[in-house]
């Protein structure tokens, strides 16, 4: 696999910019901002990366030299010097120029938000399967970059000054040697991808429900509760890669529960595509548990980011049960009961939030629970178990005498993969 461009990285200053001016035509907002570059920090602390200092700037666009303005830039070179940080973190894709001419200009690494989302699949990655699907990911992100990504390119920059010299034909070797390294991988996982659709077909007509969500919303706890097993679970980015599955029977009615990877903002299309296998299991669920956290200030983008990566991978049409996880968690933003102005979303107490959100959902059932103090967990189980029944009689009709009443107890093992 390709080397960890930042393992020994320790500190880092990250960068934002805001292009939203109240015009309505999009953008990133002052807040949005906030909140992007908080998830980027809680990305770095996951590559153990300690962030120093946060930079943002206003701007119509980005720049197409340097991303930032000349003043900014030269503000942040001001501050790294100084201050001895490590790296620079910005929260956008840089196209591989404007990477070069940071890294020029500031004399120090330079690192994006889709860079560092690989670096942290890198460390996680653990099964060949996964390690194959992130060596990917970064092989196809590393090919434009060539030229800044391997130092011994530098010397390209010497000899005859011709297009047709020694250095740019040591770059096109490269670019045939990564090309070749990339055909190579997507063999390697197509052949996989046909392992495991047999090893799906093989599970018989058994319903299949898969868990999907943010990362870090708690699905591997509720996976880990549900199914009575130790799914890897951690206060972190991104602590499950691997698809997980668990054979679960509640009451009399068996089926398949899967944890997958989390979704995130700007996630690089480079791992949706090869991560394409990974979430097979999403899109030939019966059933999906949208796993959200109501506890987090930006629940609502969070939960439109997750509903728009499943229609980007052709799951955007399954049946959903939305579960606002974390409701112990949850705490209002204070309110004055003399102000006149209508509440702010964050100002409602949690039953106002059930109230509006159960309105909403437009035909998908919800529900909120707690996974960490297990409440409304029975409520939640029976609730699946109702509609699991309901997909396993549409194809054996002929049980329904044998699927009856309420979920009164659960039994689970482990599925052999």
């Amino acid at each position: 696999m390709i080397e960890e461009s930042k393992a020994k990285a320790e500190t880092a200053v990250l960068i934002g910019l805001v292009t939203d001016f109240g015009s309505g035509k999009g953008g990133q907002s002052v807040a949005q901002v906030k909140e992007y570059l908080d998830e980027l920090e809680f990305l770095a602390a996951t590559a153990e990366i300690r962030t120093l200092k946060r930079f943002t700037q206003r701007l119509h666009q980005p720049d197409g030299r340097t991303y930032v303005g000349s003043g900014k830039l030269a503000e942040v070179k001001a501050w790294v010097e100084a201050n001895g940080a490590d790296t620079v973190i910005f929260d956008d894709e840089l196209t591989p120029s404007q990477q070069r001419n940071l890294e020029k200009e500031l004399g120090t690494p330079v690192l994006d938000r889709p860079r560092l989302i690989l670096d942290i699949f890198a460390r996680r990655a653990r099964t060949a399967h996964a390690k194959t699907q992130v060596e990917l990911a970064q092989y196809e992100y590393m090919l434009p970059r060539l030229t800044k990504l391997w130092t011994h390119l530098e010397r390209q920059r010497g000899g005859t000054g011709t297009r047709g010299g020694a250095g740019e034909k040591e770059i096109e070797t490269d670019r045939r040697i990564v090309r070749d390294r990339i055909s190579l991988l997507k063999a390697q996982l197509r052949d996989i991808d046909k392992q495991k659709a047999i090893q799906r077909g093989n599970r018989g007509k058994l319903v299949r429900v898969a868990l999907v969500g943010y990362t870090n919303v708690g699905k591997s706890t509720l996976m880990n509760l549900l199914s009575k097993s130790d799914v890897f679970a951690e206060n972190k980015l991104f602590a499950t890669l691997d698809t997980t599955v668990r054979k679960i029977v509640l009451g009399n009615l068996p089926f398949l529960i899967s944890d997958t990877v989390g979704f995130i903002r700007k996630l690089p299309h480079q791992l949706i595509e090869s991560f394409k296998s990974t979430l097979d299991e999403t899109r030939e669920a019966d059933l999906l548990l949208h796993v959200v956290d109501i506890s987090h200030h930006s629940f609502e983008e969070q939960y439109a980011t997750v509903k728009t990566t499943l229609a980007e991978i052709g799951a955007g049409d399954k049946p959903t049960i939305v579960v606002f996880n974390k409701i112990d968690a949850y705490r209002p933003a204070p309110h004055d009961p003399h102000d006149l102005a209508p509440k702010r979303r964050e100002q409602f107490t949690m039953e106002e939030l059930q109230r509006t959100w159960m309105a909403e959902m437009h035909g998908e059932e919800c529900i909120f629970i707690s996974a960490t103090s297990k409440q409304n967990i029975d409520t939640l189980r029976n609730l699946l178990y109702q509609r699991a029944k309901s997909i396993h009689l549409t194809r054996y009709p002929y049980e329904k005498d044998l699927l009856f009443g309420d979920w009164n107890g659960e039994l689970s093992e482990e599925l052999p993969e």
